[in-house]
């Protein structure tokens, strides 16, 4: 049923996302393997992106997650790319995506890339290391420092690495989580989305 779904949503955004590479992945950057629709699409229902939100989705590959969200929410995409070669599978899609004015793609390194001042939401599905990640999140504290607003982290399926580093940040404050466990077999406890914000109306 999910291989359906996988089919159906990629036909109607006009896209084509499917398919695991690890061509390129090495013990730092993670293989690129798509966010499964279904939990997307529980994502996309909690309510907590619309279009007034601006989302930078790290380790985008074919832009799944922007595309859909961008046509499901409204949100405004920015997907964030070091291989040249998924980063080109992207571009294509967003040639004939349905929501190709509402998402851009950035062929950069997650570490130097910097934050733009109203991204406000940030998706991550492990595209990286630990070591990584702790960088990112520097740039995404400089950016904002320079411009205070509430902020919100989305970790699908994350890894025990991650969730000691993310209760780890002082900064860093849980706030919900989405469970996706009945959307598969079996009862893996990584099947989740973890919310995490930064500032808030006390920070502002």
């Amino acid at each position: 049923m999910i291989g359906v779904n996988e089919t159906k949503w990629d036909k109607l955004l006009r896209i084509k996302t499917s398919g695991r590479d690890d061509s390129r992945a090495d013990q730092f950057r993670y293989p690129y393997e798509p966010t499964p629709y279904c939990v997307l699409e529980r994502l996309a229902y909690n309510g907590y992106l619309g279009k007034k939100n601006v989302l930078i989705d790290y380790g985008c590959g074919k832009g799944r997650v922007d595309f859909y969200l961008a046509y499901q929410t409204r949100c405004r995409c920015i997907g964030i790319e070091y291989d040249d070669r998924i980063f080109r599978a992207a571009m294509i899609n967003q040639e004939n995506a349905v929501s190709s004015g509402r998402t851009e793609f950035v062929l950069a390194d997650a570490v130097t890339y910097a934050v733009p001042p109203e991204a406000d939401c940030f998706y991550f599905f492990n595209p990286f290391s630990v070591e990584i990640f702790q960088r990112v999140l520097d740039r995404i504290r400089e950016s904002f420092y320079q411009n205070p607003r509430k902020m919100l982290f989305f970790f699908y399926y994350p890894s025990t690495e991650y969730m000691s580093c993310l209760m780890t940040e002082d900064d860093l404050f849980y706030l919900d989580e989405i469970d996706c466990r009945d959307l598969f077999d079996g009862e893996n406890q990584r099947e989740r989305i973890m919310i995490f914000s930064m500032g808030g109306e006390e920070d502002l």
